[in-house]
């Protein structure tokens, strides 16, 4: 499909590709990967013809169309979303306008008979052409790919120039999604879209029936989408046929070995070199020396590419907060007539990690600011617990930080003391290395901004965190060392993240934003998934033990296990006859407190296995109560009557509460029962 020919390209003395050979096929996806700097968006504007090779050649076909979306800069203007979406199909809209044409022309008695059947035969073929090539569905593909990129059917109509940036790369990629190019170039795609966008995106990709390179710093979105990786390194393209955990793999593994040859031909040129240093002046071993000099002209360098160092990096230690953290009651906050929260009742307790998650525009940033209290709400209250220590990370957070300092002082500025000595290894592992440590902030560009506010984040105590898309402008290896950071923090975490590969290492719960509220759901993104798809559907969990009345337990596998053991206890223990000799010796006095106390230990054991059996029927029914809300709030249009919805959504949250207290009491209750079978 496209060759790649003894390609070379450079800027000034600095080589990005060296004499590379590389093609790809038809319906193949690779993902483009390589260090910051290495090339890879040149590469891309190459194969597009917006750039020129030095030397070499890109070789095509004569008939290969391509599509390339830049990272960011295209704008629209001058017509709806829809009409320009819709424009990728310029030739079938040509078709369509010429067949309007005819048709009026067609109803015109007065034209002649040969040029009416002349116009006939026309309209007949612009018909067959039109329908072959599917041209009465395009008004269903482009709505179908705007709403997958996050446009609401009301959005439709709108002029193109009244949309920002983002969404602006979001209508370049639907038009180049519904042109369907047998190549397509896509430098950072998933920049400007929300998790749900990316989830339909990553679906497409898949089932697009051309090829696709793609750029991305979103390690889950290239694992789902490409089958084979090009790695550009030292100047070149090397391919590994698998996807990005797989390289990840074999790169290391290859890097590894290149590493050990390059260490045993130092030691060989070392070897060569000290036996020419040593007998050059000897007439005996002149041959010998002569020989020995020519392998080292003959010997070819080995090179590897620079040891990139594996940067872990620690939260400074801060004291603990409180058991509540941060709560919101009947919180309402709107903008205008626009109403983002109506009656929001949220509660955060001390070592959450939560993710907020929802299409753009639903409120997630609002929810940010009014729980960082950088927005207070319209109506309701923000309560902040005991001794929280926050610290909150805006999504413009770049713009906030002082331009006249430099990179160097603005991290040392504030932080602790025993931080200090890291400033420069974390400083190199948000890409600012040698002097550009002591660039002043006002010539940074957005992105190194950003990094920077990040980096400067990791170095503040805090036992609150509250992220506002961190992961933005941050390449790979910078989201690994955030990413390993924010696993060992010990405090409660609240982000929001686009990065799917992010969420699924981080988030412990899910808070879905929208439609004026905030519903919790407990566990991981990938179970919030699940949940959504089964939404409504009764299914009992799997591998859970039976009550003696036949009802499913919902509480722990292992809660019953001390009723059996008591159980098995009261059958007749073999330690009781053992010791019955002994006991009968005892005195009577000591004999009759034997046994009071062991009528006293039996008469509490029943009584809080009671207390346990109790709160097993209780944690069954509220349950069961939690599922039939569900199933209510999951029915189709459930959230357009925010009035009606409103007590389901309070009630929901109230269960979920006490569900949590009562298991808390299960628990308690259910270690003191297994204390004498530990005895």
């Amino acid at each position: 499909m496209i060759q790649l020919s003894e390609l070379t390209k450079s800027f000034g003395d600095r080589v990005l590709f060296d004499h590379v050979t590389w093609q790809i096929t038809d319906r193949e996806r690779v993902g483009l990967c390589g260090p910051n700097g290495a090339g890879k968006t040149t590469l891309l504007r190459m194969m597009a013809g917006l750039d020129e090779p030095d030397s070499g050649a890109v070789l095509q076909p004569a008939s290969l169309t391509v599509g390339y979306l830049p990272q960011d800069g295209l704008t629209h203007a001058g017509r709806t979303v829809f009409a320009e979406a819709a424009s990728a199909f310029g030739e079938l809209i040509a078709i369509k306008t010429e067949m309007h044409a005819l048709e009026e022309r067609l109803g015109d008695e007065g034209i002649p008979a040969p040029q009416h059947d002349a116009m006939l035969h026309r309209y007949s073929d612009l018909q067959d052409q039109f329908r072959l090539r599917d041209g009465y569905s395009i008004e269903l593909k482009t709505a179908t790919v705007l709403q997958g990129l996050g446009f609401k059917p009301s959005n439709f109509e709108r002029p193109t120039e009244t949309f920002s940036g983002g969404w602006q790369m979001r209508i370049a990629l639907a038009k180049l999604l519904l042109g369907q190019p047998n190549l397509l170039l896509l430098d950072e795609p998933t920049n400007h879209l929300d998790l749900e966008a990316r989830n339909w995106l990553e679906e497409y990709l898949n089932a697009y029936p051309h090829a696709v390179i793609l750029v991305s710093h979103d390690r889950f979105f290239l694992d789902a989408v490409v089958t084979r990786i090009a790695d550009l390194t030292l100047r070149t393209l090397t391919d590994y046929h698998t996807n990005y955990s797989g390289y990840l793999a074999e790169h290391h593994e290859r890097i590894e070995a290149m590493r050990k040859a390059k260490r045993e031909q130092d030691e060989e040129v070392a070897r060569i070199k000290m036996f020419i240093d040593r007998f050059r002046y000897q007439a005996t071993k002149a041959a010998q020396v002569q020989s020995r000099i020519k392998m080292l002209e003959k010997v070819v360098p080995i090179e590897v590419p620079p040891e990139r160092k594996k940067i872990h990096f620690d939260f400074p230690a801060c004291a603990k907060s409180g058991r509540m953290v941060l709560e919101l009651k009947h919180a309402r906050k709107a903008y205008g007539d626009l109403v983002v929260f109506g009656g929001l009742t949220l509660h955060i307790e001390r070592g959450d990690r939560i993710a907020l998650v929802g299409p753009n525009g639903a409120g997630k940033s609002t929810l940010m600011r009014m729980l960082s209290g950088e927005e207070p709400p319209d109506a309701g209250e923000r309560i902040v617990g005991h001794n929280v220590v926050m610290q909150y990370f805006a999504q413009d957070e770049a713009t906030r930080i002082d331009p006249a300092p430099t990179v160097y002082e603005t991290l040392a500025s504030g932080s602790p003391l025993h931080a200090v000595p890291m400033i420069r290894n974390i400083l190199g592992g948000f890409l600012f290395s040698g002097d550009d440590v002591y660039k002043h902030v006002r010539v940074l560009s957005g992105g190194e901004r950003t990094r920077l506010a990040v980096a400067r984040m990791l170095l503040r105590p805090s036992n609150t965190l509250l992220l506002d898309e961190p992961t933005n402008h941050l390449d790979l290896d910078s989201k690994e060392v955030l990413l390993d950071a924010l696993v060992d923090y010990g405090g409660t975490l609240i982000f929001v993240s686009h990065d799917r590969y992010f969420v699924e290492r981080l988030a412990t719960k899910i808070i879905e934003v929208g439609n004026g509220t905030a519903v919790a759901f407990p566990g991981t993104y990938k179970e919030f998934l699940y949940h959504k798809e089964h939404a409504g559907e009764d299914v009992e969990p799997v591998g859970r033990p039976l009550k003696d009345d036949g009802r499913p337990f919902q509480g722990r596998p292992s809660a019953l296990e001390p009723k059996r053991r008591d159980a098995h206890r009261k059958d007749g223990d073999p330690k009781k006859a053992g010791d019955a000799k002994r006991v009968a010796l005892q005195s009577h006095a000591e004999k009759k407190r034997v046994d009071a106390d062991a009528r006293k230990k039996a008469r509490e054991l029943q009584a809080r296995q009671q207390r346990i059996d109790a709160l097993e029927s209780r944690i069954a029914e509220t349950e069961a109560a939690i599922r039939e809300l569900e199933q209510q709030m999951s029915a189709p249009g459930f959230y357009e009557d925010r009035t009606a919805a409103q007590p389901f959504i309070d009630r929901h949250q109230n269960l979920m509460w006490q569900v949590g207290d009562l298991m808390n009491q299960w628990e308690a209750l259910q270690a003191l029962a297994d204390e004498p079978t530990q005895a």
